[in-house]
């Protein structure tokens, strides 16, 4: 796995970590587990397929809720995943991208982004809402974070499940990209170590990866930077270069 650099950006996860062994998902955001011989159910808010991550037996990492009025206490955060040249956290969290660009971005740490020094969350277009709008000496800044948990081919890849919503993403920021009135970027959060450059998974929603090659035309501003996981929290590591074909 490459060397990475550490920017000093660091997520804490939002409640108390505990280890528990996978057992099943169902519904799309219920987890069944056991913690020390404890059957649990905990929330997973990854609408994605999570392909490979969720093993039978595997070890994972749940944040625990101290609100009472929150019907499952636990959240998967993250998941082990087993590697010939040592096993790995993966972050499955899609709230994380957000939080920590938000916190990355405050810290100063993205020198792409110079010259923005305010943000403000869930700026309105036409289809829905963008993640994050940034204002600045240089203008304004639309930003959208995707998470990234998949690695084909030796490179982080988005999405792991075909995404109409993340197509209209796309299509907005192309949009905004070509009428030269301000800057679109796109934030991809690449929750795991392995993989050595970003690209969008065309194996898995071909459209997506044919408006992202149009986005990148446009001048879409493309972030894919690593986060390194661990029980400690996410920080926040290098920027991946794209993959040679874009």
């Amino acid at each position: 796995m490459a060397a990475r650099s550490d920017t000093g950006v660091i997520l804490p996860f939002p409640g108390e970590l505990v280890m528990a062994r996978f057992v099943r998902r169902y519904k799309r955001f219920l987890i069944d587990a056991v913690i020390e011989n404890r059957p649990i159910t905990a929330h997973a808010n990854n609408t994605g397929s999570m392909l490979g991550l969720l093993r039978p037996g595997c070890t994972l990492g749940l944040s625990v809720s101290d609100n009472p009025r929150r019907k499952l206490a636990h959240t998967l955060e993250m998941t082990r995943v087993p590697d010939f040249r040592g096993d790995f956290w993966v972050g499955v969290n899609t709230l994380t991208p957000n939080r920590l660009f938000r916190r990355a971005f405050c810290a100063g740490a993205f020198p792409e982004l110079a010259g923005y020094d305010t943000i403000r969350p869930e700026p309105v277009f036409a289809h829905g809402r963008l993640d994050f709008a940034l204002t600045g000496p240089a203008g304004t800044c639309f930003v959208e974070c995707k998470n990234v948990t998949m690695v084909e081919d030796n490179a982080a890849a988005f999405p792991d499940a075909a995404t109409e919503r993340g197509c209209k993403h796309l299509v907005e920021l192309t949009r905004l990209a070509r009428e030269g009135k301000c800057l679109a970027a796109l934030f991809f959060c690449v929750q795991r170590p392995d993989g050595d450059c970003f690209a969008p998974a065309a194996m898995v929603d071909p459209q997506y990866a044919a408006l992202f090659t149009d986005a990148l035309a446009a001048g879409v501003l493309m972030l894919p930077y690593r986060a390194d996981v661990s029980t400690a929290g996410i920080t926040l590591a290098d920027r991946l270069p794209l993959a040679c074909r874009y």
